[in-house]
Formats: structure tokens, sequence, C-alpha cells
């Protein structure tokens, strides 16, 4: 039983263990080297305690820290009674490391109060390339998890503060931009250590003991706030589904369903009834489910409340293996962390939108990624450059409408597109025009954010690959609210242009083409009919509809 602390010395600790996961990631951001996280930011940081349960996070990436408890769990197991200070133990596989997918590589340090273990400092980060059959990670035409990318179980990279570069050079032979890769790799560890640094200082400021005790009521606490919100709703069962466009096979329509229960504060949600696992990369693995389903949760209560483990502690979550929510026999999985995680997010909170209208958003835009890769006549050298700008549109909620160009569900505005100048300065490329697309917000009593429009101009002869969905199915419209436009992207040569599926491999592009962009608007809330008069006036005059 921990001991009482006060709610001032509760209050405070919390607000610490926020500020140090907020300033790891500011290192992140600052030390970084691609493009994928120095100006995306398509990285998080957490911290976990020895029994594997989420303390604090950062508003980062939701369905990366949602799936950080389970690494911590496959570490521990891996690595149980033989963790010391100065370790760094670094991981990626979905499959022996519970990870989310390939490409998100994550570095633990451990946090140690005297010879007592207490923490671990987590940095999770979607690296640029991590080696398999395709530049960027993301392999349409992959059948099985070999040939996404080199598969990292746990391992110590550090063991007792000494790099064992042994270890280090196998993992950088395996990826295509060496020093981006080792560069990024460097800046988690950094912020790892950054993190551990913080929390000592606060172990000599207050004394570990009361930061274990602190951390126990911080978690009751949540746990309290977010039963106390559950317990309002209505009791009963629930059903939602929501459809991923294709597996890139010929394969449509597939199926995520949700059957949640909510008994008093208690939610089980079961995805047992989803479709079966893809032969593509369009699966999700089990960790990256339990993190869809936790941030689905996490959406529908207060943003004050801290999410970590108290507040999950009221979910059970159900799936069957061999479904496309818990692919197994090391399927392909790189899709996961957009799709079909976004699809699990929308049948969620589809099922729950009758028991809490007043909490129920509508649908974020789905993710249409494009990577590109050719040689940069600027410095002659390879480059590879991953398209994050042209973000969809969020969903509209009970009190407005949604943020136009802020993205996807699982990242909620958290991955963030670059400066075009800066771009445009990195890599041959030219924006032409990058604005928001009228009339792309699902119809509702609150509209959904709009997407963009976007014509990019590549300079030289290169490759691309896409990875997404939204072409068919637009972002759901919640209680009435009518769904966002879909996605619709062209790539146009000198000799014609056709449109770009979501799935593929190979493209070529040559010199001078130009990418026509058009992403797809987030899901309308409530009624159409009921929309004020002034805000439809205003949408005219700013020619958003």
């Amino acid at each position: 039983m921990a001991n009482p602390v006060d709610p001032i010395t509760r209050s405070v600790i919390q607000h610490r263990l926020s500020s140090i996961v907020e300033e790891m990631g500011e290192a992140m951001l600052r030390t970084s080297y691609s493009q994928i996280l120095n100006a995306s930011r398509d990285f998080s940081m957490g911290i976990c305690d020895a029994q594997c349960r989420l303390i604090a996070q950062a508003d980062h990436i939701p369905i990366h820290v949602g799936a950080l408890p389970w690494a911590a769990r496959a570490i521990e197991e891996k690595f149980a009674g033989r963790i010391e200070p100065g370790d760094v133990i670094i991981v990626n596989d979905p499959y022996a490391g519970g990870g989310n997918h390939l490409p998100d590589v994550t570095v633990f340090v451990p946090i140690f109060a005297g010879d007592k273990r207490l923490f671990w400092t987590i940095a999770r980060a979607h690296m640029g390339d991590i080696g398999g059959a395709t530049h960027g990670a993301y392999n349409p035409a992959a059948t099985e998890i070999w040939q996404e990318g080199i598969r990292i179980p746990p391992l110590k990279l550090y063991e007792a503060g000494k790099l064992r570069d042994d270890v280090m050079d196998m993992i950088i032979l395996n990826v295509r931009f060496h020093r981006d890769f080792r560069g990024d790799l460097d800046a988690m560890i950094g912020a790892a250590h950054l993190g551990e640094r913080r929390l000592k200082k606060l172990f000599n400021e207050v004394g570990a003991d009361v930061v274990v005790d602190a951390v126990e009521a911080i978690l009751d606490g949540a746990e309290r706030r977010a039963r106390a919100i559950v317990e309002s709703w209505k009791d009963g069962v629930y059903y939602g589904e929501a459809f991923l466009d294709d597996d890139g096979r010929g394969r449509e329509n597939i199926r995520i369903a949700a059957k949640v229960t909510k008994k008093g504060s208690d939610l089980e949600i079961d995805l047992t009834d989803s479709d079966p696992q893809s032969n593509s990369f369009a699966n999700s693995s089990h960790a990256n489910t339990q993190a869809a389903v936790a941030m689905a949760f996490a959406y529908l209560i207060d943003p004050d409340i801290p999410k970590n483990d108290g507040v999950f502690r009221i979910l059970k979550i159900k799936a069957k293996p061999g479904t496309v929510v818990w692919a197994e026999n090391n399927a392909p999985v790189t899709l996961c962390t957009t799709h079909p995680s976004n699809e699990i997010v929308e049948a969620i909170v589809k099922a729950l939108a009758p028991a809490c209208p007043d909490r129920a958003m509508g649908g974020w835009g789905r993710r249409f990624r494009i990577s590109i890769t050719g040689d940069n006549p600027r410095n002659g050298k390879r480059f590879i450059w991953h398209m994050f700008h042209a973000r969809p549109g969020g969903g509209a909620s009970p009190k407005g409408d949604g943020w136009s160009t802020a993205g996807e569900w699982h990242s909620v505005g958290g991955i963030k597109f670059g400066s075009i100048e800066v771009a445009e300065a990195r890599f041959p490329l030219l924006f032409e025009s990058h604005e928001f697309r009228p009339g792309s917000g699902g119809e509702g009593q609150h509209r959904g954010g709009l997407g963009a429009t976007m014509n990019l101009r590549v300079e030289v002869p290169a490759y691309g690959h896409t990875a997404g969905e939204g072409t068919r199915h637009g972002a759901a419209g919640m209680l009435g609210g009518k769904d966002g436009l879909p996605h619709h992207y062209r790539l146009v040569s000198s000799d014609g242009g056709r449109d770009l599926k979501t799935k593929e491999y190979g493209i070529e592009i040559k010199a001078g083409d130009l990418l026509e962009i058009r992403s797809g608007g987030g899901g309308g809330w409530g009624d159409p009919a009921k929309r004020s008069a002034e805000a439809i006036r205003r949408d005219r005059e700013r020619e958003l509809i």
C-alpha cells in the first residue's frame, strides 16, 4: 500500500513528470537529423514504471504511446534480473518486442534510485528508413514482415554505459540512410537520458519514495475521474463498424467491427468480429490495436485527465488472432499505425456515440502517404522525402467545427507538416500551391475540417511509393453529420496523367512531373439542418464551401 501524499505534492510531481516528457520531446525535435522527425515530429516520449505501467506521456502521437507498455513487457521478460544502470535497450519488432510496426524504433533507459530500478524513460520515433525491400519502410508489395525492414527484438545497445558497437554496426548496415538513422537514434538516446537526469533531480528534491507514492495516487486519481465520466453514460451494448478501402490486392471493404458493452464504470471493447487478416500490410499488430482502443477512449474523456495506466484500467479489450486487428504468422503490418488504427477508433466512437453524444466527434481524415526517393543534384546524395503536407481535416465535435488540415485520428494534430520553404531548400521539390480544399469537410450542425489542395512539382527523376487509405471511404460523419470528401491524388506528366492508388509500389516520377494532391476533409457532427445561418454565411464569405 502506497503511503499517502498530500494533494499539492502529488500535483507538483504530476506536472513535473509531464514537463519531463515534454522536454524530452523538445530535445528530440532539436537534435534529430531526418525530415520526418525534425520537421514532421513523428516521435513520442513516455515514462513507464518497472511494472510496465504508463506513467506519463507528452502530447505527441497517441498510437505510439498507447503501445509502449507492451514493449516494456517484452523487455522486462527478456532481461529479467539483467538490467543495470547505463543500459540502453532498443526494440522495434511487433511480434517479438511489443512494437507497433518496424519503422517505429524505441529506446528504453532504466531509471534507478540507488540499487532499485523504478522507471523507464522511453523515446519512440518513426525512422525515415528501416531497410527491407523498399525505401521509407512502407512496402505495398510485402507478403511477410521480413520484406518490411530489419526486425529488432529487445537488444542492449549500451551495456552498463558502454556502446555495443557490433550491434550498432549491424543495425546501421541494414538501413539505407546511415547518417540520418544514426543521428536520429543518437537523438532518441539523448532524449531518454535527459529524462533520466530530470527524474533523478526530482528524486533528489523530494525523495524517490515520495515520487513512487505520488505516482500511485496520480494513477488512482486518473482512474476515479475517468470512471466518474463513464458512469454517467447509459448502460448498454453498442455496435459500430468502419471499413478499409482495400488491401491493395483486390480485396475491398475490409470490416472493423466493435461491440462495446458499457456497465457501470467499465467498458468492454470486443473486436473479435472483425474481418480476417490481409495478405498485405493492411493489418494491425496486437500492441497497435491495444493502443488504438486506448486512444479512442482517451478522446471521449476530459482532455485534462492524465492519459496513463489508471485511465485505461477501465477497459477490457477482446480481439481474435488471425483477424485484421491482430495479425499473426509474421504477416506484414507496416500500415497499421494509420490503418486500421483509424478505423478501430472510428468503429468504437460510432458505437459509443449514442451513449455519450456530447463527447463523440466526427471522423478525422485518413492517411494517404507518399514517399519519394531520388538523387539530389544540390549535394549529389540520394534523398528520401515523406509527404506530410496537405493534411486531411479533423472531425467536427459537439462544440464546433473540425480543425482544417489537422491530420488523422491516430495523431490528432501531433504530426505536423514542416515549412514549405525549408522543404524546397532541402529537397528538389517545388510547391506550386498549398491551400484549403473548399467543400471537403462533411456537412453537419458543425462542419468537418477542410482538407488541402496541393500541387507539388518534382524537379528530378524519382521513384515513389504510396501507403494509405481514404479514396473510397471518407472520414465518418457522426450523429447525423455527413462524411468528409475522400482523397483524390493524381500524377501528371507531359504525356498525360493518372489517378494514384493508395497502395502502389515503384511509381516512376519523371523530372518535372506534378503531383496533384486533394486531401479529404473531416466528418461532420449533427444534423446539417441545424447549422446556423451565420456559420453558413461565414463559410461562404471565406470560400470554405
